[in-house]
């Protein structure tokens, strides 16, 4: 049997369109049946199990995460297929919260490697992918929430039948292999709308819910549509959490309906509370909430505590997450420009008039220039940035991000390695100060491990 380092540069032996950018995002690269076929070979283990399966641009990892801990907390035995990892490989293939262990990845890999020589072409993400279903199934998971890896339509992912697919905010990354409009990119996400197969959608632009619904209907798949069908605002904030609200449209309509008549009616919507910060985890919050109530009405039973513990205690790093405080250390892994300005719209959420230090490196294949844009508005507080390196194949050179940080004017410096990045920031900040280190989960992983005293071992990555 292959030791686990071993079976880990067996895996990152395969192309990996992950870290070798791909020309096409076409079935000669990602091609689904190979997948299928593949699957078949190891036993079909994915077809052993309920599943929730998660396709977006952002957003998703945290829907995701969300479902799974309110699975968890119902008493299901739940997997939880996400990537990337933010420190050791594991972690991408969970079983009620625990990483899968280095030994039973091992065995598993060591099994698929006879088989996979038949199958020219796999990639990394596949085997995977298949690794992780097959887990899941070693382990008898009542459920599974699976995380798309890239689009939706050609991911490995998409082998499966779920009982609710997911779409979660669209916006413009990876442009070169899933199209420059919104409407192309929507139409690669809603690759994954099975016939029959409801689909619960976050809110979208008009251009990205008209494709997604034209699939929707022509698949026979019925459509949820989270802003609409189920309606959500925040209540309140801190830096501990927030509550939110959230009921569904027929509620709203009836209680309208009443009051018309002149009914005087006492009602609020359920509430529910979250650990992860930023309005935009609301709106997160409130499509988990819609995929799970789905969920129960496609026969998986799931009580209204569960949700709400489910909610409550998730536990998702990296996602404008407080490392320290005095001076505050926050991390994110915000990597186009809509996510950047979801943090800056949380900067001045949580920080108003504080001063801010960014700490910034990015993947060469991102839209750095408009996440710069986003983060250095004046209305966020930086006064100061450091460019930095994670240790990435893809990560952008220091000097191209400082060519490109420049016209905004802020006083900005190139400082390698992360770890000595987050430790002169901390150094020169003052109590009261903010520290964000942000453009890419490589420099969560890094910055996090510094603050914390933890050696980070991303490896090659499998991100998309």
């Amino acid at each position: 049997m292959l030791a686990y380092e071993e079976a880990l540069d067996y895996l990152y032996s395969f192309v990996d369109y992950g870290v070798v950018r791909a020309d096409r995002y076409a079935p000669e690269t990602f091609n689904p049946d190979r997948m299928a076929a593949f699957l078949r070979a190891v036993g079909d283990p994915h077809n052993r199990y309920p599943v929730l399966h998660v396709a977006g641009t952002k957003g998703k990892g945290s829907v995701a995460a969300l479902c799974a801990s309110a699975l968890r907390a119902g008493g299901y035995c739940t997997g939880f297929y996400t990537s990337p990892h933010l420190f050791e490989f594991c972690e991408r293939v969970q079983v009620n919260g625990e990483a899968m262990a280095r030994e039973a990845m091992a065995e598993i890999v060591s099994r698929m490697q006879p088989l996979a020589a038949g199958y020219p072409g796999l990639t990394t993400f596949e085997l995977t992918t298949a690794l992780a279903f097959s887990y899941f199934a070693r382990q008898a998971v009542d459920v599974a929430v699976i995380e798309v890896g890239l689009g939706g339509r050609l991911d490995a992912t998409n082998v499966v039948r779920p009982l609710v697919s997911v779409i979660t905010s669209l916006s413009y990354d990876h442009t070169y292999l899933l199209g420059d409009s919104l409407a192309e990119i929507a139409a690669e996400k809603g690759g994954i709308i099975k016939p029959g197969v409801p689909v619960v959608v976050a809110p979208q632009a008009p251009e990205a819910l008209a494709v997604l619904e034209k699939i929707s209907s022509e698949r026979g798949a019925p459509l949820s549509l989270v802003g609409r069908d189920w309606l959500f605002r925040p209540v309140a904030h801190s830096l501990e959490g927030q509550t939110f609200e959230v009921w569904t449209a027929e509620e709203q309509r009836q209680l309208n309906a009443l009051r018309a008549q002149g009914h005087a009616v006492a009602w609020r919507p359920n509430q529910y509370d979250i650990p992860l910060l930023g309005q935009h985890q609301v709106e997160n919050a409130a499509v988990a909430y819609a995929t799970l109530m789905t969920a129960r009405g496609a026969g998986l039973p799931l009580a209204a505590q569960a949700i709400r513990d489910g909610l409550r205690s998730v536990h998702w790093p990296g996602r404008f997450e407080i490392v320290r405080r005095a001076p505050y250390l926050v991390v994110d892994g915000a990597h186009n420009a809509d996510s950047a300005r979801r943090v800056a719209a949380a900067l001045r959420d949580y920080f108003p008039g504080q001063r801010v230090c960014l700490i910034f490196g990015a993947s060469a294949d991102k839209d750095v220039a408009g996440m710069l844009a986003e983060l250095l508005r004046p209305d966020t507080g930086v006064t100061q940035i450091i460019l930095t390196q994670a240790v990435h194949p893809r990560a952008m050179e220091p000097e191209t991000l400082a060519d490109l940080a420049r016209p905004h004017g802020v006083p900005a410096e190139v400082v390698m390695p992360v770890a000595t990045a987050v430790a002169l920031a901390l150094a020169r900040a003052g109590p009261e100060d903010v520290i964000l280190a942000c453009g890419s989960l490589f420099i969560v992983a890094e910055a996090r491990a510094a603050a914390q005293g933890v050696v980070a071992m991303p490896g090659p990555q499998l991100s998309w």
